[in-house]
């Protein structure tokens, strides 16, 4: 079956997976590698844009994201997985495109300004926060991206890639597709205490947490806050424990639901369902993860694979730039 194009997506390696990043992400991209060619990053010099006083856990953080994706059923044989650093030919695209981006339509950018105002560094912006775009940009136009699977929240980045691809080509020809946002039906998955899912707030469950952690933690959930005694009736719509169910035990959800409104089943016992459903939902992804963990050599080879055949791509792509810009 012929692809649709080139699709090019990536992670910074901030931290361990949570079920927001299966349920939002990758479960996507594995639909999505059956359709398209699929170039995945483990964008590592985007994670220093926010975090380059933090690099202590960088390797051991790529390392297990790459390990999460696999397991999740990212397909290396499909798709190409490599590590941003690993391809030199990105970052020379980044200087070169940084010639042809003014600093006002850097700053326009509305993620940027909120960026600055999360990360209280209103007097001291480091250079990439501001040309994190750019550096986006040469990810996606390296590989001649097509489609970039986005939330909404990142479709001014990918206008911004949209517009440097079309500055180029008329500048020196045209090289570059104009690539387009893929907006998919994500599925959101709030925290466990019912704010964002966020390693910050320690309200996620991770891919890596084994039967016992994840019963801990969905013990904890937080429920209808006016469902005081066990034949009080439930609102499951106000109840992060059901949340999940509609997700992990979606084809008990209907019952659960009148369950809860008719006060035929307890919190307890509505959490330890859930516990169980998320548990075997995740049961090959453990799995797998286990038979990674215990042979690094596969990791390894696939890293090792995927920057090779990702170079190759980029090389191309570079001589054309050079050649455009009669820097050769």
């Amino acid at each position: 079956m012929s692809k649709k194009g080139t699709i090019l997506s990536g992670m910074r390696p901030t931290g361990k997976l949570h079920l927001g990043h299966l349920i939002g992400v990758l479960d996507n991209w594995k639909r999505l590698q059956k359709e398209y060619d699929c170039i995945f990053e483990v964008a590592d010099w985007h994670a220093l844009t926010t975090k380059f006083d933090q690099t202590e856990e960088l390797q051991e953080n790529i390392r297990e994201q790459v390990i999460d994706w696999i397991s999740a059923g990212i397909d290396p044989e499909e798709s190409i997985i490599f590590v941003q650093s690993h391809i030199p030919e990105i970052a020379e695209l980044n200087l070169l495109l940084s010639m042809i981006v003014s600093v006002s339509r850097l700053e326009r950018n509305p993620t940027y300004k909120d960026q600055i105002q999360e990360l209280g560094v209103k007097d001291s912006i480091p250079f990439g926060l501001l040309e994190y775009p750019v550096l986006q940009a040469a990810d996606i136009l390296t590989f001649k991206g097509d489609k970039v699977p986005v939330g909404e929240d990142q479709l001014p980045h990918i206008e911004i890639s949209r517009e440097i691809a079309r500055r180029f080509n008329h500048l020196y020809g045209e090289t570059f597709p104009e690539p387009e946002p893929e907006l998919a039906e994500i599925k959101k998955l709030l925290g466990l205490d019912g704010r964002k899912m966020s390693k910050s707030y320690g309200n996620a469950i991770y891919l890596s947490d084994g039967p016992k952690e994840i019963e801990n933690k969905v013990k904890k959930m937080v429920t209808d806050p006016d469902r005081i005694r066990l034949d009080d009736p439930g609102n499951p719509e106000v109840c992060s424990v059901f949340g999940y169910h509609r997700i992990f035990t979606e084809d008990k959800a209907e019952e659960i639901d009148k369950g809860c409104r008719k006060a035929q089943i307890g919190c307890m016992d509505c959490k330890k369902t859930l516990a169980n459903s998320i548990t075997d939902y995740l049961s090959d992804i453990h799995q797998k993860r286990r038979e990674l963990k215990e042979n690094p050599e596969i990791v390894d080879e696939i890293l090792a694979k995927g920057v090779n055949k990702a170079r190759e791509i980029a090389k191309v792509t570079l001589e054309e730039v050079r050649k455009a810009m009669n820097l050769k």
